[in-house]
């Protein structure tokens, strides 16, 4: 087969020369007992500057000039980089080079053309693949192939983004996003609503995404994509991000990397944390801990409680929970969000 499961698997293909001068290429050239020559990047910013030992070059052919005793190409290029890939592969294989690929650059499985074309060539080709059979293994069951799709962006919001975290599952993280919009539309701002759920149908929502139908990799693509896209065609004012589940949250802990996934995402410039004291069916650990898990993954500022008292003690009230985490505190759900509007605009002019 043609599946790299160890290094041993390539280290008869030495001398290397290496397609993507990122993390990939370097992970790769740092491998026990591989041997890089050269490497080439499509970025002109990064030709003819060192990296790994070496001067990144802008072409096969003239990295083939300057190592002359390269065996074999490993391509290490990311998702969104494909046809850049199948270039090289091609280009490596018809100057009778092996090739090393990734399943993130090109899959051989669904390229199996690029196998009899290596094989007319009498060149190995292999590819550094997800090891879905060893989830399998370990978990008896797999996807067919890797869930990870969306290509990495970089962006940087105008306008200020706010997300809405919570202590738990079902804790009123949905109500708080859509009575902030609101609370800002009577304002005169124009608000951005993004929903990370299925269930985020309600107005004012500008639209609803289920982060949990994508995987861990690409949920904080799919939320930076989602604010480029509100900011191109609503130029808002202010953002609010839904988030989901929880970042400290005991007794289901599996949602609990799609929460963080989030806020990585969000990169947001404030926080709201939603509770629901005695929840009947969560296990929160509670505010303080997901305060501190929340600033402790983003550097960012929780500036307000939204708290659900549909299951709260008697005393359990607004002043309670104020006077214990010394933070503004309110029900959206009776009163409105125009309170905890205010402590985010204060914040933010700070």
């Amino acid at each position: 087969m043609y599946s790299v499961k160890s290094v041993k698997d390539i280290q008869d293909l030495n001398p290397f020369i290496v397609v993507g001068c990122g993390g990939g290429g370097e992970k790769f050239s740092n491998l026990d007992g591989i041997e890089t020559v050269g490497f080439i990047d499509d970025d002109v910013k990064k030709q003819g500057k060192p990296y790994c030992g070496q001067i990144v070059s802008g072409s096969l052919e003239k990295c083939l000039e300057d190592a002359p005793e390269a065996k074999s190409l490993v391509i290490m290029l990311p998702i969104g980089a494909e046809g850049s890939a199948l270039k090289y592969a091609v280009q490596a294989i018809d100057a009778g080079l092996n090739v090393v690929t990734s399943f993130r650059s090109l899959s051989i499985e669904e390229n199996l053309s690029l196998k009899k074309f290596a094989d007319s060539k009498n060149v190995v080709i292999k590819e550094i693949s997800p090891r879905l059979d060893v989830v399998e293994m370990v978990a008896g069951i797999a996807p067919e192939k890797s869930c990870e799709v969306l290509p990495k962006i970089s962006y940087e919001p105008k306008a200020p983004v706010i997300f809405v975290g919570g202590s738990s599952q079902e804790c009123g993280k949905r109500t708080t996003t859509k009575m902030l919009g609101l609370a800002s539309a009577e304002r005169g701002m124009t608000p951005a609503i993004i929903s990370t759920d299925e269930m985020g149908l309600e107005e004012p929502t500008d639209f609803n995404f289920r982060a949990g139908s994508l995987s861990a990799m690409d949920v904080p693509s799919a939320v930076l994509s989602s604010i480029k896209y509100v900011e191109e065609t609503k130029q808002p004012d202010i953002i609010f991000i839904e988030g989901q589940s929880s970042l400290t949250e005991k007794g289901n802990p599996h949602p609990r990397g799609l929460s963080a996934a989030i806020l990585i995402g969000a990169n947001p410039d404030a926080v709201i944390v939603g509770h629901r004291p005695n929840h009947p069916y969560r296990e929160p650990r509670g505010i303080a801990e997901e305060i501190k898990a929340i600033e402790a993954v983003e550097p960012t500022k929780v500036v307000g409680i939204s708290i659900n008292l549909k299951n709260a003690n008697e005393g359990e009230d607004i002043p309670y929970f104020e006077s214990q985490f010394d933070l503004p505190v309110e029900d959206v759900y009776n009163n409105g969000a125009s309170k905890l509007l205010d402590a985010i605009l204060d914040y933010l002019k700070e």
